[in-house]
Formats: structure tokens, C-alpha cells, sequence
């Protein structure tokens, strides 16, 4: 009989142990088919950082290959394709000015700085869209190819902003230590503005913008600089062109 109790009472005491750790422990998370709500909610935000994850590596696989393109005088087609006018690939362009064009315009005319006819009869022919000039400064280098200058250097008050030139996609938003913080954005017609040295970057990669919208802080980074300056470059179809021909400064 004692023998019978003792074995009785460890038994007991042995499956009051074992229930003990399974309920206070987290033992209880080793059993198949027994995680709590905290282990399942874990589960879940697993598989939406690793979902995440895959949609960011793409993301920087075609940001990469952007850069690939754009360092050999191509041009960059990502989010281009995503943008209603392009993808359509309309024969005849409408650039009646939208409401917020001629509110721009009026602020310019207003500032007495540009002049809007003269910008619009220096244009080559219809379906060339009309550009407002990037920041308001004075041109210090001109647009040079033979001495591998393809663009020209702007110089304006500390911490002015940048202006898109005209509505499109950003490309390119990145630093690099020769330019610094570069934007590149991608426009109708086969048209892409490049603005370099920046101080400070603020729009990202994929995002649409309109004429006018500040996307950048005039800057003096990267280390073919001399001082604060916006080097401003346009392209069309893979090829460079002097902007002084398409904006008036």
C-alpha cells in the first residue's frame, strides 16, 4: 500500500509539474498546433516584411539598371511606361496649360524675373513642352560638350529650392560622391532634366510631379563641385542639348 501511494502521489505531483510549465511557460509554444495569439500575429507580420522585402529588391533592381542606362547616355524608361500620356503614346500632344500652369506663369510674369514669349518662340517646334528655369540664379558655366561640361551651372541664394522644369516621373534620386545628391526626371516627349549637387533630395524615386513643384535644396555636395551651385542637364532622346536654348535664365 505505500509503495502504491507513492508512486499514486509522484505520478500526481509529476502531471501537475508538466501542466504547470506547459501553462506558465513558453514551453507551451514547442507543442504543434498550440502558439498563442502573440506567436500567430508574429507569424503573420513575418510574411508581410518578407513580402515587403521582395517588392523593395525589385525596386532596386530596376533603380540600378536606371543608373546603368543613364550613365550610357540612355534613357530611362522606369515609370515612364506608368504614366497615362506616354504609355498611350499619343501623335499630338496637348499643351493647352492646365490651371495651375497659368497660376505659375502669372507668379513669374508677376516677379518680373522671365519672360514667357521669348521662352516660347525660342522653341524648336509644337511639340516641345514649355520649361520654366529650375532655380532663379545666373548661369555661371555655360553648356559645353568639348570640355565634357553638358550642362550649365546655375548660381543662386543659399538654400533656394529647385523647381521641376515640367510635369513627369523622377527616375533617378540617389548620391553619388562625384555628383552628390542628383535627381533625374523624366518628361513627354523624350525629355529628361538632371539636376546635380544638391544639398538635400526631397522627392524619392517613382514619384510623379508637376511644373513648378519643389523637388530639391540648392546645394554644393559631391566632388566635382566648387562651391553651391545647381548643375542643371537636359536630354532628349539619349542625347544631349544645351538648356539655354529651351529656358530662359
Amino acid at each position: 500500500m505505500n509503495v502504491i501511494v507513492f508512486f499514486g502521489g509522484f505520478s500526481i505531483l509529476l502531471v501537475t509539474l508538466v501542466i504547470i510549465l506547459i501553462a506558465f511557460t513558453p514551453l507551451r509554444e514547442f507543442i504543434p498546433g498550440y502558439p498563442d495569439a502573440k506567436t500567430r500575429k508574429g507569424y503573420v507580420d513575418n510574411a508581410l516584411k518578407v513580402d515587403s522585402l521582395e517588392h523593395v529588391i525589385a525596386q532596386w533592381q530596376l533603380y540600378y539598371n536606371d543608373i546603368h542606362v543613364l550613365l550610357n547616355g540612355g534613357e530611362p524608361l522606369t515609370g515612364k511606361e506608368t504614366t497615362r500620356d506616354t504609355a498611350k503614346r499619343p501623335s499630338k500632344l496637348d499643351l493647352t496649360p492646365s490651371e495651375e500652369d497659368s497660376l505659375l506663369r502669372a507668379q513669374i510674369e508677376a516677379d518680373e524675373m522671365f519672360s514667357l514669349s521669348s521662352n516660347l518662340n525660342s522653341l524648336d517646334n509644337s511639340n516641345t513642352p514649355f520649361f520654366i528655369p529650375p532655380v532663379k540664379g545666373i548661369i555661371t558655366n555655360r553648356y559645353n560638350p568639348q570640355n565634357n561640361h553638358y550642362g550649365v551651372d546655375l548660381v543662386a541664394s543659399p538654400d533656394e529650392v529647385v523647381l521641376a522644369i515640367a510635369k513627369g516621373v523622377v527616375v533617378l534620386s540617389t548620391w553619388s560622391l562625384e555628383t552628390g545628391y542628383t535627381l533625374a526626371i523624366q518628361h513627354e516627349g523624350g525629355y529628361l532634366s538632371v539636376y546635380k549637387h544638391n544639398s538635400k533630395l526631397l522627392k524619392r524615386q517613382g514619384e510623379f510631379v508637376n511644373a513648378g513643384d519643389v523637388i530639391a535644396i540648392i546645394g554644393n555636395s559631391g566632388e566635382l563641385t566648387t562651391g553651391p551651385h545647381l548643375h542643371f542637364e537636359l536630354w532628349h532622346n539619349g542625347a544631349t542639348i544645351d538648356p539655354a536654348k529651351y529656358i530662359k535664365f
